[in-house]
């Protein structure tokens, strides 16, 4: 049999067959509507403190594109219409919560499901998760029951969504295979986040196998194979034996400096979101922190972190990471990062509204608390200081004022720091990037931030699917861009990193090097995959490299003349060295 392809890999197990429990809605009238609306409410809140754990987590794992995927959730959750459409169905038609929210998502779903475009008609199934989510709240059940599976099972269901993919225990699942889902489908996004091989549009798998039979599921080719014969299964052991050499031949680039093969040497970090991700990083063999996102501190919670908070989440990380430097980025709050708590109003634009820096010097208060805890902490460690969202030079001078006057508190208080804490700022708008010679002069680091660069230079919403062949990171203006940032920045005497996604793609490591970048800081999973290319590389032959792409026409260009210089299918042929499988 044969499906479509989502996540690349190889499983082999028993098939473990999810049938989902059909929900009944029946209507009941009340004229209790005030308590069933209230229901409403609390079952939409439950709901987006579970989407913003999920979001957390998979923005900690992987990375902040796949993430989105949940904010995309939180809109439905959030959204003013469909929360008014239920309200006004209870009070009108005098119904229980359950029937109102089913009867109007049946409704949303009809619409999506008629749009002609493939990415906005998948959308409907997000819509269906989140509505089967807020009505399992409601009725107290849960719809999918993972407990029974055992050790590398092959999971066969006719539909799988992103909440019941973050359910799984990853351990136990060997392969994923649906009858419904594409490409673009949020839960193949989830799968290749977690890395489980998965095969989606199969139709008839379901009847087609029983509990217990042997499948084998190829995620690249779309393959499934049901009760294999031995000749079958000993090829496919063999593919699965060279994937997992891969990553164990990684692990040997354990404890080896990142030094290209001339002794250009470059330090290799880990973007982390809360103390609890550090183990991963140094499991990784991260060489610091590049990017700590303070804000999450901020988030899912009902009032400010005090000062005493703030300080005891950054001292254990600085513990943890011993004399390893970590950047601790202040809050980038606004934006897709909402709270509650906070008088940020809603906007028509809000990438490009009230956040980050921007509210920090509003809220001189709440800014000076946070800093005074990263101050009081440093004594513990290796700490930096990075603004995000800096645009003018005015901006850093205001932001640097206030870091004074927290120093100075805590002077009057005699409570101890280190006075001599390195502060950089995010380059992530072009104004800054276009300036940062100027910029330079006042810091004592520059970290890039390409997603956002991407973002403003090519003026293009990344959550908007029409404009997604626009956003891309090997577009020339957003290279040349780079360039001309690291070339101010050392001509400063300044050093500069690099902690947007980019930073971990392994066709742009080596542009990167050859443009000088002395950090990439990168989701921890990445960082020996990275060491090992860089110590494979020459700079000099590099710098040749990254003065042709910046001179290539179009991102499309770019990615195939890198693709055909460094093929990744080269690069795990190297890692796999002299061992023979029998294909």
């Amino acid at each position: 049999m044969k499906g479509l392809g989502v996540s690349q890999g190889i499983g082999i197990g028993k098939a473990f067959i999810i049938e989902k429990k059909v929900v009944n809605i029946s209507v009941n009238q009340t004229d209790d509507t005030d308590n069933e609306v209230r229901r409403f409410h609390n079952a939409l809140e439950n709901c987006k403190k579970e989407t913003e754990e999920l979001y957390i987590k998979t923005l900690n794992n992987i990375g902040e594109k796949e993430a989105m995927i949940f904010k995309s959730h939180e809109m439905i959750l959030e959204d003013e219409v469909f929360i008014s459409d239920v309200e006004t169905k209870i009070k009108n038609e005098k119904v229980n919560a359950e029937f109102a929210v089913n009867e109007i998502a049946i409704s949303y779903i009809k619409m999506f499901e008629s749009i002609n475009d493939e990415y906005l008609r998948e959308r409907a199934d997000d819509v269906k998760d989140i509505m089967n989510r807020v009505l399992s709240e409601l009725m107290g059940i849960n719809t999918i029951d993972f407990s029974k599976m055992e050790k590398d099972s092959v999971l066969v269901v006719k539909d799988l969504t992103p909440s019941d993919t973050a359910q799984l225990d990853r351990t136990k699942v060997s392969a994923m295979i649906t009858e419904i889902g594409g490409k673009t489908s949020h839960a193949a996004i989830m799968a290749r986040i977690l890395g489980i091989p998965t095969v989606v549009g199969l139709e008839g798998i379901v009847d087609n196998v029983k509990s217990d039979d042997i499948i084998i599921c190829d995620g690249k080719s779309g393959k499934v194979i049901i009760n294999p014969s031995e000749k079958q299964k000993q090829y496919y052991s063999n593919k699965r034996k060279k994937e997992l050499n891969i990553i164990k031949q990684l692990k040997k680039q354990i404890g080896l400096p990142t030094v290209t093969k001339d002794g250009f040497t470059v330090s290799l970090s880990s973007n982390i979101s809360s103390p609890r991700d550090v183990d991963s990083a140094l499991e990784n063999d991260a060489e610091g922190i590049g990017l700590f996102r303070s804000e999450f501190l901020f988030m899912n919670r009902n009032c400010q972190p005090t000062e005493e908070e703030q300080f005891n989440e950054y001292k254990e990380v600085l513990v943890k990471m011993k004399e390893k430097p970590v950047i601790i980025r202040t809050m980038d709050i606004g934006g897709d990062k909402e709270v509650s708590y906070m008088d940020i109003p809603k906007e028509m634009n809000p990438f490009l509204g009230y956040r980050a820096i921007r509210v920090c010097l509003v809220d001189t208060d709440m800014f000076k608390t946070q800093l005074k805890a990263i101050l009081r902490a440093s004594v513990y460690g290796n700490a930096k200081i990075m603004f995000p969202m800096i645009s003018t030079v005015q901006e850093l001078k205001d932001a640097k004022k206030i870091y004074e006057q927290a120093k100075d508190e805590l002077r009057q208080k005699k409570i101890p720091f280190k006075d001599n804490i390195e502060i950089g700022i995010m380059i992530e708008i072009p104004s800054a990037a276009i300036i940062s010679d100027i910029l330079a002069k006042e810091v004592d680091f520059f970290s890039i931030g390409t997603n956002d660069l991407i973002q403003y230079t090519m003026a293009v919403d990344r959550m908007n699917s029409k404009l997604a062949h626009l956003y891309s990171q090997y577009h020339p203006a957003l290279l040349r861009l780079i360039k001309s940032i690291i070339t101010n920045a050392h001509n400063a005497g300044i050093w500069v990193g690099m902690c947007g996604e980019a930073a971990g793609d392994p066709k742009l490591i080596p542009v990167f090097v050859g443009m000088g970048l002395d950090e990439f800081s990168m989701n921890s999973p990445s960082i020996l995959r990275a060491r090992y290319i860089i110590r494979d590389l020459n700079k000099k032959e590099m710098d040749k490299i990254a003065d042709d792409v910046i001179n290539i026409e179009t991102a499309m260009e770019v990615e195939k003349y890198l693709s055909c210089i460094f093929s990744e299918s080269e690069i795990e042929s190297r890692l796999c060295g002299n061992m023979k499988y029998n294909y």
